[in-house]
């Protein structure tokens, strides 16, 4: 009998399609995702952008920003990308600090006059070059990580010069060298200089705290808490994908009693009842986002009110994304269960890979690349432009413009799709 009841139930499970794709596919769909997300293959790992500022132009702020260069985990700018094939003027601490701020970094480092003369220093005073740190403190894993393997490159790159600078700390606290131990030393370091300048010399990594760094925040530093934005964003939109899915399921339920037929006999034409369903749905969409952020800023301090032009832009181009989305979904689907398995794993799948579930910064390049063909990426990165980076409302066109493209052409394809049910 348990048998029979069993062998029952497999029957049943293979003839539901959805519950088989919600069984067995999307398991092992979000599995590759955060496999590759958190797999920890160097090879896939994102790189860190980083801007770096020489104000010293010496030979030992070259080497430094050289041995940044040959780091693989960063990508190293000393200025802008060209514009229309023209070359741009190298970054000046003020054009980095705003680089910083307008999201193209991470992290920017100024390397100040006078490094080349005392780079390091085996007693930390203050008599050395502080290398300041800008930095965005939404992202803590870049700032950490550079901060490291600056002191890394201080070792790898400039040896010579830290023998140099150790033997002179040693003659000042030892009690002076003789003239056959000041030669021997300038002998090994003019062999260690040499070796230094052929290429591809073999390095031995270091540490310790050599170079004096001083970090300061130059996004955010003055909100309560900076980063409940990017959450409301990130979650809100994923469930605004839910959300729109489900009221456009009313056109299936329609389909299914014979309301649509008597509809269409009527002046109402398929197309404005599709443009209805997807209004009522950025209706409703819109309408919990400003609760979402409402609530964030009742509960969690968040600064709405001074900040509304921007939501309201982001949120109606937002809106009427995920309405054309559900709309879609629900003229690709035949049935309701259809339409419940299609959209659990296509809009999981989006938020996993958009930044929803995880931010995008920290993913693999491929990774991100790929959130870029989603609406949460573009939804949460001109929440974030808001919010976060205290941008005016023009700024917002590159995410606007991707937001209402995409709606129509998704609503476009749906009415495609919609044809099989016109009223003939």
């Amino acid at each position: 009998m348990i048998l029979s009841i069993v062998r029952t139930a497999m029957l049943s499970l293979r003839r539901d399609r959805a519950a088989l794709v919600l069984s067995f596919v999307l398991p092992i769909v979000f599995f590759s995702i955060f496999a590759v997300i958190f797999g920890g293959r160097r090879n896939v790992a994102a790189k860190i952008n980083v801007i770096v500022v020489d104000q010293d132009l010496s030979l030992a702020s070259q080497r430094l920003i050289e041995g940044l260069k040959s780091e693989g985990s960063l990508v190293v700018a000393t200025r802008p990308e060209p514009k229309k094939g023209v070359t741009q003027p190298e970054y000046t601490a003020a054009t980095a600090e705003a680089a910083v701020k307008a999201g193209a970094a991470p992290v920017a480092l100024v390397v100040p006059h006078g490094f080349g003369e005392n780079p390091i220093s085996f007693e930390g005073g203050g008599n050395v070059p502080v290398i300041q740190m800008l930095k965005d403190p939404s992202d803590m894993v870049a700032s950490q990580m550079i901060a490291g393997l600056l002191q890394k490159v201080a070792m790898t790159s400039m040896p010579d010069v830290m023998a140099g600078l150790g033997s002179k700390y040693v003659d000042r606290f030892a009690g002076g060298l003789t003239h056959e131990q000041h030669k021997r030393i300038d002998g090994s370091l003019d062999q260690l200089r040499r070796y230094q300048s052929q290429p591809n010399a073999a390095r031995q990594s270091g540490g310790g705290a050599l170079l004096s760094v001083k970090a300061r925040d130059v996004v955010g530093e003055n909100k309560d808490n900076p980063m409940v934005s990017f959450y409301a964003a990130a979650i809100g939109v994923m469930f605004l994908l839910f959300t729109a899915s489900g009221a456009a399921g009313s056109l299936l339920d329609e389909v299914e009693n014979g309301t649509l037929d008597r509809v269409l006999s009527s002046r109402v034409t398929m197309t404005a009842l599709l443009a209805g369903k997807v209004a009522y749905s950025a209706l409703l969409a819109f309408s919990q986002l400003v609760l979402m952020f409402l609530w964030a800023w009742a509960v969690f301090k968040l600064d709405f009110f001074s900040h509304i032009p921007g939501f309201v832009v982001m949120g109606v181009s937002t809106a009427f994304a995920v309405g054309a989305f559900g709309i879609l979904l629900a003229s690709v689907c035949g049935t309701r269960a259809q339409l419940g398995a299609l959209s659990t794993l296509v809009i999981l799948v989006m938020s996993s890979v958009g930044g929803s579930m995880f931010p995008r910064f920290l993913m693999p390049e491929a990774m991100q690349k790929a959130g870029l063909l989603t609406i949460n990426a573009w939804a949460i990165d001109g929440f974030t432009k808001v919010f976060w980076r205290d941008e005016p409302v023009s700024h917002l066109w590159p995410q606007v413009l991707v937001l209402l493209t995409v709606g129509v052409a998704l609503f476009a394809i749906a009415r495609k799709l919609a044809q099989r049910w016109d009223y003939t």
